[in-house]
């Protein structure tokens, strides 16, 4: 009898990480409590974009250095590569709607999924961004830098100018005209690119999340958002952000004698 027991025991096989996650749902007050961390890190940006209303004459200059630096890694080719659609009109549009549909109505449709579905996985995306957004948060203080469509190249808005949806959106009165330096909007859309490949079991959503942060990469230079290298220092730093939400994560597990140390890093992984 105890020889079958252990048998059926160890034929018995582990219900699958992804899987495992839906056996706890997230309880209102956890959702209001992320409401809150929302509003809290929104309020923490408007008094950043303050600090850098005025400091045009320094974006402009930053963004001189960023181009400079370019150069000489044989990098500077927004322009060429912007020219290159800029008579194709459906191109255009399709990468300004990758610039605008595939960021924050993805990251939101993403997450909500991700907290009421995988909420191991929630907890790690939304400390990735909390960290990343405070460390982006001090560089576009210390280091703003006018986006190519501010910098007086040759390069034009194509959101501006062939779109509307983008503005309403995100007002320009509730946006920081000088964060180009990283471009958190590829880094955030990496993360959850990488998040949709790992949970979801739709094929076709994961493929969305392989091609996603590639079309969203060419949308910030195409739109003349970002440098290039804005894109890469976007991912660097969002991928080393997750690398240390990941190591913090681990700590959930042992947190059990601080209740509210776990409100912060996010319950273990179930199962």
């Amino acid at each position: 009898m105890r020889a079958e027991q252990d048998q059926e025991r160890h034929a018995s096989p582990r219900m699958p990480a992804a899987a495992s996650q839906t056996a706890r749902r997230p309880s209102w007050r956890e959702a209001l409590f992320e409401l809150a961390v929302f509003a809290a890190g929104y309020a923490v940006y408007f008094g950043v974009r303050g600090l850098t209303e005025g400091s045009l004459a320094d974006a402009l200059v930053n963004a001189e250095r960023v181009v400079d630096f370019e150069r000489a890694l044989g990098l500077f080719i927004e322009p060429e590569l912007q020219a290159r659609i800029a008579g194709h009109l459906s191109a255009v549009t399709f990468f300004n709607w990758v610039y605008i549909w595939w960021h924050w109505p993805v990251i939101i449709v993403a997450g909500v999924w991700l907290f009421v579905r995988r909420p191991h996985a929630f907890y790690l995306v939304r400390n990735t961004f909390l960290i990343s957004g405070t460390v982006g948060l001090v560089i576009f203080a210390l280091f703003p830098v006018a986006p190519p469509r501010l910098a007086e190249l040759d390069i034009i808005d194509t959101v501006t100018r062939y779109s509307d949806a983008y503005r309403v959106l995100q007002p320009p009165q509730f946006v920081n005209q000088y964060a180009a330096v990283p471009s958190l909007h590829l880094g955030w859309n990496l993360i959850i690119g990488l998040m949709l490949l790992r949970e979801s079991r739709v094929l076709a959503v994961r493929i969305f999340g392989a091609v996603m942060p590639i079309a969203m990469y060419a949308a910030i230079v195409l739109t003349a958002n970002h440098y290039i290298v804005d894109g890469i220092a976007g991912m660097a730093l969002a991928l080393a952000a997750l690398w240390l939400a990941v190591r913090l994560h681990a700590l959930a597990g042992r947190l059990t004698a601080h209740p509210w140390l776990m409100v912060l890093v996010g319950p273990p992984r179930a199962g």
